[in-house]
């Protein structure tokens, strides 16, 4: 059973600046009401594919406690649970720990693991889990170190890609890059540098890559919760979908747009909680690959 983590948004608003897309001047109190119809869209999209939502209670003064995709990389019921950069978003750690704890309690995950001492890491945001290639996907520099990436392969014991990120414009991997079911990936190149621009083509087939636009990855269609063949994302330019519905995927569309004005979209919104891998026979021994 699908199952995804997510926020309560009646305390969200823009009224700080840690990333280029956040902008305080332009939040009006007449955008939470339509922020909240957003996310019960959101809500509702997910379990119109069948998935089960878990809800996070609003915390006030925590409002990016929305972006539930930083809280914990979650895979086979452990959760390694994220430690934040900015001093804005840190009072965020004690919530999802407590949420973990809940879950865990509930037999929803099995475990909890921290991050050493010093490494910052932003949770499924900046871990990605492609489970056609059998990996994760790490991005680092704007937020996450570059030490995090052995901390996600000693945690989970799987081969993790590293992917340095260029600007704080596109300040997590999921805000620019996006595995599909069936291999295909959606990223977009100039977020990343060139060493890790060249990491990705070389792991990753021309046939097999989605390139996205400039205004494709300005509207945070990259941002986007893969079901399968379905895409749940924010409202995509013709361009994209026109490209995606070409390889056989189908939309589900949402106006994102107050979320937008903080940086996040789909992805950013959601924790997938029961991601899987298939088990491999005998003892795997983690690598750390392309850490630039």
């Amino acid at each position: 059973m699908r199952r995804f983590l997510m926020t309560d948004p009646s305390c969200f608003d823009v009224s700080y600046r840690i990333n280029p897309w956040m902008r305080p001047t332009a939040w009006r109190p007449e955008v939470l009401p339509v922020a909240k119809a957003a996310s019960a869209s959101l809500k509702n999209a997910l379990k119109a594919e069948g998935a089960i939502v878990e809800m996070i209670g609003p915390v006030r003064g925590l409002p990016d406690l929305v972006f539930t995709a930083n809280a914990a990389i979650v895979l086979d019921g452990r959760a390694l649970l994220a430690r934040f950069r900015f001093p804005e978003r840190q009072g965020e750690e004690a919530v999802f720990r407590s949420v973990f704890a809940r879950l865990k309690s509930r037999g929803l995950v099995q475990e909890i693991v921290d991050l050493p001492e010093g490494v910052f890491q932003e949770g499924a945001g900046d871990s990605i889990w492609d489970a056609e290639r059998r990996l994760f996907w790490a991005g680092y520099g704007p937020r996450s170190s570059r030490s995090s990436i052995g901390a996600i392969a000693r945690t989970f014991g799987e081969d993790v890609v590293g992917l340095e990120l260029a600007s704080d414009r596109f300040y997590h991997l999921d805000t620019c890059f996006c595995p599909l079911t069936g291999g295909t990936l959606l990223y977009y190149p100039a977020a990343f540098t060139p060493k890790s621009q060249a990491t990705i083509r070389a792991r990753v087939p021309q046939t097999q890559r989605i390139e996205a636009t400039d205004e494709e990855a300005a509207a945070f269609c990259v941002n986007a919760v893969d079901l399968d063949a379905r895409i749940i994302m924010s409202r995509a330019p013709a361009s994209l979908r026109e490209k995606l519905c070409a390889r056989g995927y189908s939309l589900t569309e949402i106006d994102l747009s107050p979320f937008i004005l903080s940086g996040g979209a789909a992805y950013c919104m959601t924790l997938r909680l029961d991601r899987t891998r298939e088990r491999r026979p005998g003892v795997v021994k983690a690598s750390i690959l392309a850490a630039e």
